[in-house]
């Protein structure tokens, strides 16, 4: 299954929680990361803003990163206007799009009312992982 993870979720995994569950789904190879230049260096930007230059487990998902570990990557994305308050949060929507994404995972109230775009799935990671359990993925 392919999934984009908003950064608000990605960082949140550092803390365990569903969030982390969905990371570990990724590190299993249950689900493959989709991603997008402008996703990738978000991810890094707000991890170094919030201090985890140096943590290990910072090193090792830019290690996964850098393998392409159960990672579909896009350098072209479309130019998708939906979000209107935070336009830069279209960025999620527009990596989905491009790589024919089955779910967006994202915490954010505002791409979450959109629920679907073009047949993705925008989804909180409770909503996920009880679709994922129904399937009989599990972390």
């Amino acid at each position: 299954m392919r999934v984009v993870i908003d950064t608000n979720i990605f960082i949140s995994s550092f803390f365990g929680g569903n969030p982390g569950k969905i990371i570990d789904l990724w590190k299993n190879e249950k689900i493959t990361l989709c991603l997008s230049n402008a996703i990738f260096d978000e991810y890094i930007d707000v991890l170094h803003r919030i201090g985890m230059k140096d943590e290990d487990e910072l090193e090792e998902l830019l290690s996964l990163f850098s393998r392409g570990f159960s990672i579909l990557f896009t350098t072209k994305t479309p130019k998708i206007k939906i979000i209107k308050d935070d336009p830069d949060d279209d960025k999620f929507i527009e990596c989905a799009a491009a790589l024919k994404a089955n779910a967006i995972i994202t915490g954010d109230r505002e791409v979450l009312a959109i629920k679907e775009y073009m047949g993705i799935k925008i989804l909180t990671p409770r909503q996920f992982l009880e679709i994922n359990e129904e399937k009989g993925t599990r972390a």
